[in-house]
C-alpha cells in the first residue's frame, strides 16, 4: 500500500461520510445474512444474490440510492473475498463494522485510475459522486488498479493505493542477524545494536492522562466529550505514526545490511489478549485487580513496541530471508558456552553465566541466540537445534 494524505473540502467531507456510511452498512447486512446460517436452512445468499437485492433496495431507499453503486458493490464484493479468506484459513472470521471506527471504502476498476498530478506536491482523485479530492503527493503516484479511502479518529482522510513494492535485494555479504523483541528495548540485535521504538514524550503521556480523566468526568453525549476523544485520537494517532516510521525505516536497514534476518516465533495476538479473571484467596467473588492491571500494562508495552508489525514489514521487504526461531529458553540460555538456566538472567538488563561467568546484555545475549538458530532444552544444559515447534515458555522470564 502507498498512502497519502488527503484534503477534502467540508462539503466533500460531509459526502466521503455518508459513502463510508453506505460502504459499512452493506457489508454489515451481507454479514448479517452470513452469520444466519445454520443447517436446516440452506447456503446463504452469494455475491450475485446479494447484488440484485441490492438494486431493490437502491431502488426502494433513497438513502442509498444517493450514494455511489459502485461503493455498494464494491463492499459486497469485498465481503464475498472476506468469506473465501476465512474458509480457506488465511484470514479471521469477518466482523461488523462499526461507526467512527471502520470507515472507509474501496474503488476498484478504470475509476481508480483518474488521477491527476497538479503539481510537484499536490494531486487529486476523482471519487464517484464527489469529483475530484486534492490529496499532498508525498512520493510518486503508483499504477495501481485500485485505492481505498479512509477516515481515521484523529479526523484525518488518507487515500491509499494497492500496489505490491518492490523487494529489497540482499547485501550479497552472507551476514545474519537475531533480532530479540523486549518490552524496555524494542530491538536488540546480535552485533550489539539496541533499538528502540518512539512513542509519546513525558509532556504528552502528562497530557493524555490529564485528558482521559477529563474524558472519566464528561457526560455522555455532550459536545465537551466529543472535543476530548478527539484530542485523545490525536496523540494516539502521533503515537501510531512514530512507530510505523520507525518500523519502516528499521525493517528497511536490516532487509539492506544483512542476508538473513532470524526473529523469534512469537505469537503477539495470544501474548497480548486479556487475562482470565483470578479469584481472590480470601475474598470469594472478587477478582485480583492487580493482575489484570499487570497483564495491560504489558499489553500496551508488547504493542507500543510494534513487535508484529516489524516481523511483517521484515517479511515485505526480505521475502524469503525471514527465518522464524522458536523463542524458548534464549533469553536464559548463555551464547558463549550454551549453559541453559534461569539463574543466569539476573534482571531484565544484565546476563551473566553462573558456568563460565561471561557477561553480557541480556537482550543481546538473546539475539546472539536468535541468529545461531539454536535453542536449549530445558532438561539438559546442552545446545540443541531448533525446532520450528513453539514450546510453551518464552515472555515468562523476560
Amino acid at each position: 500500500m502507498t498512502r497519502f494524505r488527503m484534503y477534502p473540502t467540508p462539503t466533500q467531507q460531509a459526502a466521503l461520510l455518508q459513502q463510508c456510511g453506505h460502504a459499512r452498512y452493506v457489508w454489515n447486512l451481507a454479514l448479517e445474512q452470513w452469520s444466519m446460517w445454520t443447517r436446516s436452512k440452506g447456503p446463504t445468499p452469494g455475491y450475485v444474490e446479494q447484488a440484485r437485492q441490492l438494486t431493490e433496495a437502491r431502488s426502494a431507499v433513497g438513502w442509498l440510492r444517493a450514494g455511489s453503486q459502485t461503493v455498494q458493490q464494491q463492499a459486497l464484493r469485498d465481503f464475498d473475498q472476506a468469506i473465501k479468506n476465512f474458509h480457506a484459513g488465511t484470514h479471521r472470521r469477518p466482523t461488523w463494522r462499526k461507526a467512527g471506527l471502520n470507515e472507509g471504502f474501496r474503488i476498484v476498476g478504470a475509476q481508480a485510475s483518474r488521477v491527476m498530478k497538479l503539481s510537484r506536491k499536490w494531486a487529486r482523485v476523482l471519487v464517484p459522486k464527489i469529483g475530484w479530492v486534492r490529496f499532498r503527493q508525498s512520493r510518486a503516484i503508483p499504477d495501481a488498479k485500485s485505492y481505498r479511502i479512509t477516515y481515521d479518529r484523529a479526523g484525518r482522510w488518507h487515500i491509499a493505493f494497492a500496489v505490491i513494492p518492490p523487494q529489497i535485494p540482499a547485501a550479497g555479504t552472507g551476514e545474519v542477524v537475531g533480532v530479540d523483541r523486549g518490552v524496555t528495548i524494542a530491538a536488540a540485535l546480535s552485533t550489539g545494536e539496541l533499538l528502540t521504538c518512539p512513542g509519546l514524550s513525558q509532556r504528552e503521556q502528562e497530557r493524555l492522562k490529564h485528558l482521559q480523566r477529563c474524558l472519566a468526568r464528561s457526560r455522555r453525549g455532550s459536545n465537551r466529550r466529543r472535543r476530548v476523544k478527539a484530542a485523545i485520537a490525536k496523540l494516539y494517532a502521533r503515537a501510531g505514526d512514530r512507530r510505523k516510521d520507525w518500523v519502516e525505516k528499521t525493517s528497511t536497514d536490516l532487509a539492506r545490511r544483512f542476508d538473513v534476518i532470524r526473529v523469534e516465533d512469537l505469537r503477539v495476538t495470544q501474548m497480548t489478549r486479556r487475562p482470565r479473571p483470578k479469584p481472590h484467596p480470601e475474598r470469594p467473588g472478587v477478582y485480583l485487580r492487580n493482575r489484570r492491571r499487570a497483564k495491560a500494562g504489558l499489553n500496551r508495552g508488547i504493542l507500543a513496541s510494534g513487535w508484529g508489525l516489524l516481523v511483517q514489514r521484515l517479511e515485505h521487504k526480505a521475502a524469503g530471508r525471514v527465518e522464524r526461531i522458536n523463542p524458548a529458553y534464549t533469553s536464559q540460555t548463555c551464547s558463549a558456552c550454551g549453559h541453559c538456566a534461569p539463574e543466569n538472567r539476573e534482571n531484565q538488563a544484565v546476563f551473566r553465566c553462573t558456568a563460565c561467568g561471561h557477561q553480557a546484555n541480556a537482550d543481546v545475549n538473546a539475539a546472539v541466540n536468535i541468529a545461531a538458530g539454536r535453542a536449549a532444552s530445558a532438561r539438559r544444559e546442552t545446545p540443541v537445534r531448533v525446532s520450528l515447534k513453539r514450546e510453551p515458555q518464552h515472555a515468562t522470564s523476560r
